[in-house]
């Protein structure tokens, strides 16, 4: 963190990485890294795919994301129209 306003810049994925460990990591004992690493995993594809957002008006990350990309192409078949 080297520049000014650098916290904003990663508070994101701090608070995503709080998320993570507070919603799996500590109700979980894993015996193995690679059992770790699968779990983590799992639970990142379910946070992205199937959890709702309510920041994001009940709707998935992916679904959001699928949207904003649509909308980008659209306003790009414009401008090029």
């Amino acid at each position: 963190m080297d520049g000014k306003g650098a916290w904003r810049d990663n508070v994101f994925v701090e608070r995503f990485w709080r998320t993570v460990k507070y919603e799996r990591i500590y109700k979980r004992a894993y015996d193995t890294v690679s059992q770790a690493r699968t779990d983590i995993a799992q639970y990142i594809a379910w946070y992205n795919d199937k959890r709702p957002h309510t920041s994001l008006g009940d709707r998935t990350p992916k679904r959001t994301y699928e949207e904003s990309l649509a909308k980008q192409a659209a306003l790009t078949m414009k401008v090029a129209a």
